[in-house]
Parts: C-alpha cells; structure tokens; sequence
C-alpha cells in the first residue's frame, strides 16, 4: 500500500512533536523505600547527573542554567532529579524517610533505573554534600564536581547546619545567618519541617573519606562566596582535585557563563 507523501510528512511531525514533548516531561521511578523520586532527562551522549542545592527544587537550580544548556550543545546527556523533599519528587512527612543517607540511596537507585554503566556528577551547595557521600558509595561516578562548597559540611557538628537545622525545625529564631534563607523560603513556600529534616539527618562525609577519593574533582566557587567554608581548604583534602574560582557570590555563580564553561572544560580533560 503506497503512503500519502502528505500523510507521511504529517506522520513524521506528530513524532518529532511527541519526542520533543516527552523530553521535556518529568519522568519518575519509585526509589528503595517507596518513595517516588521525579527527574528531568535530556539530551544523548556521556551521561552527567546534576545535583541541586538546599531550598531549590532540579528545575530551580539548574533548569535554565547557562551550564545544563552547554552541556546539552556539547552532547551529553543531563539527568537532573527533584531530591525527595523537593519539586515533583514525593514529600515525605516523617522524620525517619530523610535518615540513613536516603538521598543518596535515591540517586543510587536512579542510575540503577537509568541502567548507566557510568556517569559523572555536578553538585551545587547542598548538592555537592550530598554528592561527597555518594562517591563514598558508588563507584560509578568517574568525574565529579563541588560546586560552592567550602570544608565546613566535613564537621559533623558545623554551626551552619545546625542554625538551619534549628530554625527550619522551629527549635530557634532565625538569626544573622539563617535570616535570608528562612525569607527566602516562605517566598518559595516551601515546607520548614523538611527543610529541618534535610538538615537534621544531612549526609556526612568525613576527611578521612575525602581523602580516599581518588577519581579526578573539581572545586569550584564564586570568588566572593565563603558561605560554606573555605574551598581550597575542600580541595586539598581530595587527592586528584583542582580549583577554580569565576566571578560570583553564592546565589549568583551556578548560573553564569564562567561557572559553566569551568566545570565543561573539566569533563573534557582526558
């Protein structure tokens, strides 16, 4: 049977429509625990998983980010999950679905479900201390980068997270340093008792643990952002790691030119 030349061209559009659709939808999968876990997944080639930060959901941090464009122009492939707490990803409201280490356990399960042999990963602030843990337990990652991210998260007892562990947990008042966040976070509406539990039960990661990483890292920081420790202080600690410090403050640098065309750089390294 011979196919309208039409009919076929109209064919192939409705297809090219769909596949663009389909991309551009969240995809989702039920984690270890049952919880369901949303992702973004874009583009073909390496595969790079992109970790978002406190009070921000994948879409938030990293959506229209000047670095998820580059990576899809040079051809990779761009995983970007809502952490569970977060975006489209389920809200648990007890306490105990945030202990153990259940974020990374989340990611782990993703690359499982993706059935990746291999990728790479890029955290930003709350994001790259999640991503510290998980190279501690998935030998798959073969490059990896901290993004705004000093050596403070190292101490299991580091006033930041406690402050916000404290006052999202409604323990405290906000102070000096959490005054911004907390402002930021009823704008956002987000909900304060898993920001308290995301903090309460952080992943930790220790010195020692960082020590013994040994795939190649890169730091990387706006020149004006401390909020997080010292990121030479980070980078000395990992062994085959360098620095890079671009133009920027905290809320700024994960989405500027600079900070994009570093971390591309990076994975192109041999």
């Amino acid at each position: 049977m011979r196919i309208n030349k039409n009919i076929l061209v109209f064919i192939v559009i409705l297809l090219l429509i769909s596949c663009k659709s389909r991309q551009n939808d969240k995809d989702a999968f039920i984690s270890f625990d049952g919880t369901k876990i949303a992702y973004s997944d874009s583009g073909n080639g390496e595969l790079v998983l992109l970790i978002h930060g406190f009070i921000v959901d994948g879409d938030v941090n990293w959506g229209n980010s000047e670095l998820k464009k580059q990576l899809l122009n040079q051809g990779y492939r761009v995983i970007i999950p809502d952490l569970r707490g977060n975006g489209s990803s389920d809200k648990p409201q007890n306490k105990e679905a945030y202990k153990n280490d259940a974020e990374v356990k989340d990611l782990i399960a993703l690359i499982n479900h993706l059935e990746a042999e291999n990728y790479m990963a890029v955290g930003y602030s709350r994001g790259s201390i999640v991503l510290a843990n998980l190279l501690t337990k998935d030998e798959r990652i073969t490059k990896a980068v901290f993004g705004g991210m000093g050596i403070g998260f190292t101490n299991p007892n580091w006033n930041r997270r406690i402050d916000f562990g404290n006052v999202f947990s409604g323990r405290t008042e906000p102070n000096e340093m959490t005054t911004g966040a907390v402002n930021y976070a009823k704008n956002a509406n987000a909900d304060f008792r898993i920001l308290g539990y995301l903090q309460d039960y952080q992943p930790e990661t220790s010195i020692a643990e960082l020590n013994n990483i040994s795939i190649k890292t890169l730091v990387i920081c706006g020149d004006e952002d401390l909020d997080n420790g010292n990121p030479k202080e980070l980078q000395m600690e990992l062994p085959n790691s360098k620095l890079s410090l671009v133009s920027g403050d905290h809320m700024s640098t994960f989405n500027s030119i600079g900070f994009a065309e570093s971390i591309i750089d990076f994975l192109k390294e041999k």
